[in-house]
């Protein structure tokens, strides 16, 4: 079911819904609509998979107030569920939705249930800077693509990845998540998340290092780190991690009503 939420300030926000189960919130990556997940839902489908348009992306509206932040983000989020009718839900973010969800956790406790966090960082003094020839690379155009790519997945995964950015974005929306994405500190707030939360990271991660993981993991009350080794970023695309994902969320149903 493809549906369609309005935001506080009068923002769209577009999302979809699959499956049956207990609800799961999908929140992709930076410059990404819900198509990231487009390979990873089918192993989801024991939940009411729910995949979220970021503002700017997809068939979400540009942000109306202008307002790019992941905690903007979060809110949006909130939105969607009260469209869908989802009391409570997990939630599963990666990448810049992996910040997103640690807002909705930090700021919508009675709204999550289990909380999965992948490639991701909390931002502030919890942030592990990549090497510096990795965003000088992803800087040039003339090599922007083929780093990307890189960073991403490793060659033995088949093109073409549903990873590598929504082309129909305006340029301000691209603007508004780079910088939604690098102005991210959510260090104090997730010290307060009670959800129970599993971090999952590449162990060769080169855009997020997987110290990212580590120090996030740490931060968060009971939170579990696993380490995927030789994965890349996107891990979900090389070792998806879905058994990991699903023994998770197993452990920690959702309470009743």
């Amino acid at each position: 079911m493809s549906a369609r939420a309005v935001a506080p300030d009068g923002t769209g926000i577009g999302f979809d819904v699959r499956g049956s189960g207990e609800p799961l919130v999908l929140l992709a990556g930076q410059a990404n609509a819900r198509h990231w997940w487009s390979s990873v839902r089918e192993g989801l489908a024991g939940y009411r998979t729910v995949a979220v348009d970021t503002a700017g992306t997809g068939t979400s509206d540009d942000a109306a107030d202008h307002d790019w932040s992941t905690r903007r983000f979060a809110r949006d989020v909130v939105a969607v569920l009260d469209a869908a009718g989802i009391g409570r839900a997990h939630v599963y973010g990666t990448s810049m939705g992996g910040r997103v969800a640690q807002w909705v956790a930090a700021d919508h406790p009675d709204r999550v249930g289990a909380l999965v966090l992948g490639c991701t960082t909390a931002g502030g003094p919890g942030t592990v800077a990549p090497d510096p020839d990795v965003p000088r690379r992803l800087a040039e155009p003339a090599t922007h693509a083929g780093e990307l790519r890189r960073l991403m997945a490793g060659p033995e995964i088949p093109d073409p990845l549903p990873v590598l950015g929504d082309d129909t974005m305006s340029p301000a929306a691209r603007a508004g998540h780079r910088r939604a994405s690098a102005r991210h500190d959510a260090w104090d707030a997730v010290a307060t998340i009670t959800a129970p939360t599993l971090v999952l990271h590449g162990g060769d991660d080169e855009l997020t290092p997987p110290d990212n993981g580590l120090r996030l993991a740490r931060r968060i009350p009971g939170a579990e780190l696993v380490v995927l080794p030789g994965a890349r970023h996107a891990y979900f695309l090389e070792r998806r991690a879905t058994d990991e994902v699903l023994t998770f969320l197993g452990r920690h149903p959702l309470p009743p009503g």
